[in-house]
């Protein structure tokens, strides 16, 4: 996969969605046209989408946020495993469909933690990349643990989602993902 990546893409579509620079500042730091990057981020988005699709667990607790993230990693060519609203139904979930990747928030319906049941799955299904969409980042970034890879603040962009996912189903396919 890593090989049909034009160069300079990933480098493009990381400081647009993950950095938020502007194409503006995008073309100024990779000493390029406004066109060329636009097309380097474009060109990223749809080899990455292309090369890898998979069963996607969703652990949020908020309907239209579940509902918009299901929407998000369809349209990215994803199935969804399953929505856990809470960290027992979340492994549930986990444990009967195997997911490729995970979302997860970090503070569920009854209170549950989100990292407790991604902990509690990721020890039965074995290493499966995880991306964080909470509205509590200071919970996950306390230096205590291995910090997550992928960490999205709440309120999130469809970009950022679509960017990370992405990335996640890319990197773990080509097993460049080592913890």
């Amino acid at each position: 996969h890593l090989a049909r990546l034009e160069p300079n893409t990933r480098e493009a579509l990381l400081l647009s969605t993950i950095e938020d620079f502007s194409i503006a500042d995008i073309a100024t730091i990779m000493d390029s046209s406004r066109d060329e990057v636009r097309y380097l981020i474009n060109t990223a988005r749809t080899d990455m989408q292309d090369s890898i699709s998979g069963q996607i667990l969703i652990i949020e607790d908020e309907p239209i946020i579940a509902s918009d993230l299901s929407s998000i990693v369809t349209e990215l060519g994803h199935s969804v495993t399953g929505i856990g609203r809470t960290r027992d139904s979340a492994v549930a979930l986990g444990k009967s469909h195997r997911p490729d990747l995970i979302l997860a928030d970090i503070q569920l319906a009854d209170n549950s933690s989100g990292i407790d049941a991604v902990n509690d799955l990721l020890k039965d299904i074995g290493n499966v990349p995880v991306i964080f969409i909470t509205a509590f980042p200071e919970r996950l970034l306390t230096g205590e643990r291995p910090e997550p890879a992928f960490l999205i603040s709440k309120p999130y962009r469809e970009d950022q989602v679509k960017s990370a996912v992405s990335q996640a189903m890319f990197f773990a396919s080509t097993e460049t993902l080592k913890v």
